[in-house]
């Protein structure tokens, strides 16, 4: 279902994959129709593939699961959201670059 390594979750599963994940779980918040996010996408993709079997990387349609961006107050897309241990530990709002999102990955990994 997903098109590379980052895990496309949803309303209905994001708690038991995200905030019950053993790993920090990076989120990114997008919809198909927002330019930024597709900028952001092949970010999101390489870091899911840099930290792959280390680090949950997911990606999560804000038009299809509104509940979880309404639940975590996202205003504006792309949004980034680092979980660990089921609680939010760091936000990114806007296109942010590989290096950032990989360093904050790293810095949460135990």
């Amino acid at each position: 279902m997903s098109e590379g390594k980052a895990l496309v979750v949803t309303d209905a599963d994001f708690e038991e994959k995200v905030l019950k994940a053993a790993e920090p779980a990076l989120v990114d918040f997008w919809a198909p129709w927002c330019g930024p996010c597709l900028i952001q996408g092949p970010t999101v993709e390489s870091v899911a593939e840099k930290f792959d079997g280390r680090a949950l990387v997911a990606k999560l349609n804000v038009d299809e699961n509104p509940g979880s961006a309404s639940k975590y107050g996202v205003m504006s897309i792309p949004t980034l959201i680092l979980f660990k241990g089921g609680t939010e530990v760091q936000r990114f709002v806007g296109v942010r670059p590989e290096k950032e999102l990989s360093e904050a990955l790293e810095k949460a990994l135990p």
